[in-house]
C-alpha cells in the first residue's frame, strides 16, 4: 500500500474506510458493492483535485517520497546491458554516484546518475544520494570515456545535494563540482539530462549541464534546499513553504523561466504510484530527443550547449 503524505491525509482516510469495506465484504451476508464504488470514486476525484493545485511546498514532499522510483530502478526498465563502472582512479569509489555503459534499443550509450537507495541499508550504503569529490570525478572520467568512444550520455539527477561534510571538502568538493560542469560543457557527444526527483544545489547541476534538461511532473530543481534557504532568509526552517514558493523550483516555473527544456508528465498521484508508466515516459523521451541529437557535429552539440547556458537569465524587451 502506498505510503501518503501529510496532504494527502483525507484522501488517505477514504482509502482505509474502503480497505475496512472490502474486509466486511467476505462476509457473504453483507452487499456493500455500491458503498465501495462510490467511496472509491470519491477518492479518485479528491486525489485529482489535490493533484492539479498542488503548491511548491506539496512537490518538494512528492519529490522526496520515499517511494518514488530511483535511478537503479530507470536502468533496469529503460536500458539493457548495464555494466557498472567503478572508482575516480585517484581516491575511491562513491556509490551515491553510480554510472557505466548501457544498451537503450541498439544504441550503446552512458549513464550516470545519483542513487538515493530505497530502505535503510541501500540509503547508507548510497550516502542518500549525496556524492562527495570522487563521486564527481568518477562522473568526469566516465564522461571522458564517452567523449573517446563517442557515446551519448545521458544523466539522472536525484539528490538532496553533495555531501557537506568535512572530509568532502578537505578532498576539494567545490573543485570536483566546478571541473564536472565543466566537463559537461566540453563533451562533444549528446547530453541529456533529467531531473526525476530532487535536483538540489551544485550536487545537481554537475552532472546536468546538459543539451537537454528534463523534469518529471513533480520534481523539483534549485541551487539550494527550501529549508536551507528558509535558515539563511528566515533564520528559521519552518519558513520552508514560503521558500519553496519564492524560488520557483518547480518544473512547471523553471519550464516557463528557460531553464529546462521539457515536462514529463507523471500520473495522477505521482510517479510512486505507477512507476512503470512514468518510467516508460521517460525512455520514450530520451529516444526522441537522442535521435534528434545525434543529427548533430560533435562540434555543434558542444556549441548548442555553451550557448543554452549561457542565454539563461537573459530577457529580451
Amino acid at each position: 500500500m502506498n505510503k501518503f503524505l501529510e496532504f494527502e491525509k483525507p484522501i488517505a482516510e477514504l482509502v482505509g474506510k474502503i480497505e475496512e469495506l472490502k474486509h466486511l465484504s467476505n462476509n457473504k451476508d453483507l452487499n456493500i458493492a455500491d458503498e465501495v464504488s462510490k467511496l472509491q470514486n470519491k477518492a479518485d476525484k479528491m486525489m485529482r483535485q489535490t493533484y492539479t493545485s498542488l503548491t511548491p511546498w506539496q512537490k518538494v514532499q512528492i519529490a522526496r517520497h520515499p517511494d518514488r522510483p530511483r535511478y537503479l530502478q530507470y536502468i533496469a526498465a529503460i536500458f539493457s546491458d548495464f555494466v557498472p563502472l567503478a572508482g575516480d582512479r585517484l581516491f575511491g569509489d562513491d556509490q551515491s554516484i553510480v554510472g557505466g555503459l548501457a544498451n537503450l534499443n541498439g544504441q550503446s550509450v552512458m549513464v550516470i546518475g545519483q542513487e538515493k537507495g530505497n530502505d535503510t541499508e541501500s540509503r547508507v550504503r548510497h550516502n542518500f544520494g549525496m556524492p562527495k569529490p570522487e563521486g564527481y570525478r568518477k562522473a568526469q572520467r566516465l564522461m571522458d570515456i564517452a567523449n573517446r568512444f563517442k557515446l551519448p550520455v545521458i544523466t539522472f539527477i536525484d539528490t538532496p545535494g553533495a555531501y557537506p561534510g568535512i572530509e568532502a571538502e578537505e578532498r576539494g568538493q567545490a573543485e570536483a563540482i566546478a571541473k564536472s560542469i565543466e566537463k559537461c560543457l566540453t563533451i562533444e557527444v549528446p547530453l541529456i539530462a533529467i531531473v526525476i526527483g530532487e535536483g538540489s544545489s551544485g550536487g545537481a547541476i554537475a552532472i546536468a549541464t546538459a543539451n537537454s534538461v528534463v523534469m518529471l511532473e513533480h520534481a523539483i530543481y534549485a541551487v539550494i534546499s527550501p529549508e536551507g534557504c528558509a535558515s539563511i532568509l528566515w533564520r528559521s526552517a519552518t519558513k520552508a513553504p514560503e521558500a519553496a514558493e519564492a524560488q520557483k523550483i518547480t518544473a512547471q516555473d523553471l519550464f516557463h523561466l528557460g531553464i529546462i527544456d521539457y515536462i514529463i508528465p507523471e500520473p495522477i498521484g505521482g510517479a510512486q504510484r505507477f512507476p512503470s508508466q512514468v518510467m516508460e515516459s521517460v525512455k520514450r523521451h530520451i529516444v526522441t530527443v537522442l535521435s534528434d541529437l545525434m543529427n548533430h557535429s560533435g562540434q555543434q552539440l558542444k556549441q548548442m550547449r555553451r550557448e543554452k547556458f549561457l542565454k539563461m537569465g537573459q530577457k529580451s524587451f
